[in-house]
């Protein structure tokens, strides 16, 4: 059995974390995005063992994928989404946000927290704001952009 299922037309959003093509997500994070390029697929099956995946399936396999990281209780950060190319323009990048944002183990959060580049649009479309500018200076990281380099 599927677990949390969203059809529309001949696609279908699924957690199930056996169905998820680890191939093409290591392929798609390491070559196609700009905030993992390099990753490893040794990486990648890490992330994946502990978040909360959600896979996008077409007629063909899978086409979309976004993961949350999440102690399913106060917090939880959005990574890792994408819709290939040849699919997009259909609304399952608005399909698979409504199926995050509607997983029983998602509800009554405190916060989540993303970052993009370029997808401001469609998060806004769920309620995501930008984090406030005098929220910026309390916050902190740590950060080492070239990892998946180092690491080849």
């Amino acid at each position: 059995m599927t677990e949390n299922n969203n059809q529309s037309a001949a696609y279908e959003i699924s957690t199930d974390h056996n169905r998820l093509e680890v191939g093409l997500i290591h392929q798609y994070l390491s070559q196609d995005s700009y905030w993992a390029q390099n990753i490893s697929l040794e990486v990648v099956q890490r992330s994946l063992q502990h978040s909360l995946c959600f896979g996008v399936y077409g007629l063909d396999g899978q086409v979309g994928f976004a993961r949350v990281i999440t102690d399913r209780a106060t917090f939880a950060y959005l990574a890792d989404v994408f819709i290939l190319p040849g699919h997009r323009g259909k609304g399952l990048s608005k399909q698979l946000m409504q199926a995050i944002h509607e997983h029983p183990d998602l509800q009554q959060l405190r916060r989540w927290v993303l970052f993009t580049r370029d997808a401001h649009g469609l998060y806004a479309q769920f309620g995501w704001t930008p984090i406030p500018e005098e929220m910026t200076p309390k916050m902190m990281q740590l950060h080492t952009p070239d990892i998946y380099e180092k690491n080849r």
